[in-house]
């Protein structure tokens, strides 16, 4: 994990940024990777920096990755490149891939099997975004570290 200058998020201006970055190939062991990464990122935020992570978010950021490490995999070529960063009270989960085609999430079909990743994930983050890249998209999946009382499993207060 490093260290870098600058800010993102909730971050303060000036405030050092906490993130990891890695190139993970195309093979299946790059879920299992990107996973652990994740586990690894956390634990450390937690430890070296005094920053809550409860377990929802460690098992919420794991699915996360998970999803867009898979979906980049399947669709595709070439590297993905995966980041993770503290904005605040908030994980980023920033994932990169050279397809130009922006993901859209399926409507609603209880019959189909499988294909619901892209769903799952928006429901389960505080914020999501797809931006096209000069090469590729950039997703990016913001899910809450704390647990916050009266808040529902994705952290968002219920309305």
């Amino acid at each position: 994990m490093e260290a870098a200058p600058g800010s993102a998020g909730n971050v303060m201006p000036g405030a050092d940024v906490i993130e990891t970055a890695v190139a993970l190939d195309g093979d299946g062991s790059c879920i299992a990777e990107a996973r652990q990464l994740a586990v690894e990122f956390l634990t450390r935020v937690q430890s070296e920096y005094g920053v809550p992570v409860s377990a929802r978010a460690m098992d919420l950021t794991q699915l996360v990755v998970s999803e867009l490490v898979t979906n980049a995999r399947k669709y595709a070529p070439g590297p993905v490149l995966m980041q993770l960063r503290l904005a605040g009270d908030l994980v980023e989960v920033v994932v990169w891939d050279s397809d130009p085609v922006l993901p859209v999430a399926r409507a609603a079909d209880p019959g189909r099997i499988g294909q619901h990743g892209l769903e799952i994930v928006m429901a389960i983050s505080q914020e999501f975004e797809v931006q096209r890249e000069p090469v590729g998209k950039r997703i990016t999946a913001r899910i809450a570290l704390p647990d916050t009382p009266g808040a529902d499993i994705t952290g968002r207060r219920p309305q």
